[in-house]
């Protein structure tokens, strides 16, 4: 009887009280099985993914489809990090392409996709063509080339960040053209890429404030 009378309770609370519930919940397991209870739980799921600013998936085993469905729901998201686990984080150009297409896309400030070696310049290049807010950029530890720097100098003028560690197929080229249309840029971290000592020398002259990590 008593449960019975606590879940009547449960289902008298208005959805707003339980989206904000929900948004206390870290534990994206969690919010998967609070969505399959009944309907108005799913909604209020979906309302709690809508309040968040900041989505992390740091220590989570999630792939293309399960991401892009929580990254869809976060229409007011202002920064996503999509890190490589050690569980193993099997995100690829197909997720990314997914998740160029949520609304937040155009309102992120803030995007890692550190260690990701499942993506390539095909997925980056969709996702930061949406982008026009970008201010921090991760894609460290990436497969990534010219091909993505490109389009980022071309999508994200208000870039002041970027984290390239050890993406070793990038080149002078590609760091001259982020320098050349990224006015704003302020750090670059480069530590780990073939790009030689005289170019990064020609970058300060190029932006003296520039700061150069290596």
């Amino acid at each position: 009887m008593e449960g019975r009378e606590c879940e009547c309770e449960i289902d008298r609370l208005p959805i707003h009280l339980l989206a904000h519930i929900f948004l206390l919940l870290t534990s994206f397991t969690d919010l998967a099985q609070a969505s399959s209870v009944c309907k108005k739980w799913k909604q209020g799921v979906k309302e709690s993914l809508a309040r968040r600013r900041y989505l992390s998936f740091a220590g989570w085993k999630m792939d293309d489809d399960s991401t892009a469905r929580l990254v869809r729901y976060a229409y007011n998201l202002t920064k996503l990090d999509i890190p490589r686990s050690r569980w193993g984080c099997q995100i690829t150009d197909t997720g990314l392409v997914r998740i160029s297409l949520a609304k937040c896309v155009i309102n992120l400030t803030s995007i890692s996709l550190w260690g990701l070696t499942g993506i390539t310049d095909q997925g980056v290049i969709q996702l930061i063509s949406r982008t026009r807010s970008l201010e921090h950029l991760n894609v460290g530890g990436t497969f990534i080339t010219d091909e993505s720097l490109f389009a980022i100098a071309t999508s994200c003028p208000n870039l002041k960040t970027i984290v390239l560690w050890s993406c070793r197929q990038v080149t002078e080229n590609g760091l001259f053209a982020l320098v050349d249309k990224c006015l704003k840029l302020k750090s670059m971290n480069v530590w780990g890429t073939r790009v030689p000592v005289d170019s990064l020398n020609n970058l300060l002259i190029t932006s003296p404030n520039l700061q150069i990590k290596v």
